[in-house]
């Protein structure tokens, strides 16, 4: 019985294997699939038959470019066997994307959060509603849907499952797989944000030709304050984790954070906490629940033009974060750091905070300054964050479903 588990899993994580090289590297012959996957040739004959019978991948003909000799046959993952929804639950919006098997975006759209409204009841309400209006403008099924994906700042639970604080809902809890078990039998998966935009940068940098990639940060700027780290693990995977960087105690006798706490990083970071220096606001103010960003340009503009209270508010918060990264660094080794998110719009009057932040650690004051970067697309980075992962799970929910090979005698 344990052989034959064993074997089960073994084929089963094959699979698994095959799928992810086709949908990140495209349509492959069988040929390239045993070059990209290290599977023996016998194996990938195999489990190419039993997906193409199982209607998981499908095959196409490629002529080669002078007309003349035999085809190449490629093999690409079917796009209809199954479809993923991600979910962005932003601070001013909640996006809903559909994608099919082969990671294509399929429609989208955008709903903005009504601030007005408080306490998770109004949102789960339009949530669902959402999900059902996405599915009927592609005329899908809900069966269809393999997979929704979520994600949101904040904490989530280790079961990644339930969203235990953000500052969307506070403290107030959401169990979305509780919320969709009754309606949908999709796989539902929960990923604080900037833990997928972490997901995104290491999977490109994990590209790259040199094969250098050992690890790498993403910090998001705005409302929110977040952290992903992206690391090449002991047996070569990538490993993503999403410490809770926004709110690391910075000084005791801080400003108030929206978590309830006092001297957070977010606290004099966030966009609200830098609204609040600017207007010398006092420290245990009730932070606001969003800054829109014509609020913040007004302040940026105003420290560009030498205001002097509106620059300090910019340099106070990038010594705040760097003061940060720094203790990130004494953690874990040098790694370059990627800003994304929108407070990058205002990274020229953050940047020399940042670096007296972190001149300010032993460890870079030894090795020196980390690489730097400033990347735009956020939204983009969650979006291919959700794709990885999620269809990474549908990849082995898909080779665990389908039967395996009848025993011959």
């Amino acid at each position: 019985m344990l052989t034959k588990s064993s074997s089960e899993l073994v084929r089963q994580q094959n699979s698994a294997l095959f799928l992810a090289t086709l949908r990140r590297m495209g349509p492959l012959s069988h040929t390239e699939i045993s070059e990209q996957t290290g599977l023996a040739s016998a194996t990938v004959s195999v489990i190419t038959a039993e997906l193409e019978r199982a209607g998981v991948i499908e095959k196409a003909e490629q002529q080669p470019h002078s007309g003349r000799g035999r085809p190449r046959v490629l093999f690409g993952p079917r796009r209809d066997c199954g479809y993923l929804i991600a979910v962005r639950i932003a601070s001013d919006l909640v996006q809903y994307s559909l994608a099919d098997y082969s990671g294509r975006l399929m429609d989208r759209f955008e709903e903005p959060r009504r601030h007005d409204v408080a306490g998770t009841a109004h949102f789960s309400e339009g949530f669902l509603a959402a999900l059902v209006r996405l599915t009927e403008r592609s005329r899908l099924e809900r069966s269809q849907v393999l997979a929704i994906s979520i994600s949101s700042k904040g904490t989530v639970a280790t079961d990644g499952k339930r969203l235990l604080w953000s500052p969307v809902f506070g403290g107030e809890q959401i169990d979305f797989d509780a919320l969709l078990r009754p309606q949908w039998r999709a796989k539902v998966t929960l990923n604080n944000e900037t833990l997928l935009v972490a997901q995104a940068l290491g999977m490109r940098a994990d590209k790259g030709k040199d094969g250098s990639f050992r690890a790498l940060a993403a910090l998001s700027l705005g409302h929110s304050i977040g952290l992903g780290i992206a690391r090449k693990g002991r047996f070569g995977a990538l490993e993503v984790t999403a410490p809770n960087f926004g709110h690391m105690l910075h000084a005791a006798n801080g400003g108030l954070c929206r978590c309830g706490s006092f001297g957070c990083i977010e606290a004099s970071a966030g966009f609200y906490g830098i609204l609040r220096t600017a207007f010398q606001v006092p420290p245990d103010t009730i932070p606001a629940k969003f800054v829109p960003l014509t609020e913040m340009d007004k302040i940026a503009a105003g420290a560009r033009a030498g205001d002097r209270m509106a620059g300090y508010a910019f340099r106070q918060a990038g010594v705040v974060l760097g003061n940060g990264l720094s203790r990130i660094l004494s953690f874990y080794d040098r790694m370059p750091i990627h800003i994304t998110g929108p407070g990058t719009r205002y990274f020229d009057l953050l940047q020399r905070g940042i670096d007296e932040g972190l001149e300010q650690s032993h460890e870079v004051r030894l090795q020196g300054r980390p690489d730097i970067s400033v990347i735009h697309d956020e939204q983009g980075l969650v979006f291919d964050g959700h794709l990885d992962r999620a269809l990474t799970v549908m990849d082995h929910d898909v080779a665990a479903a389908r039967p395996a090979p009848a025993a011959t005698s």
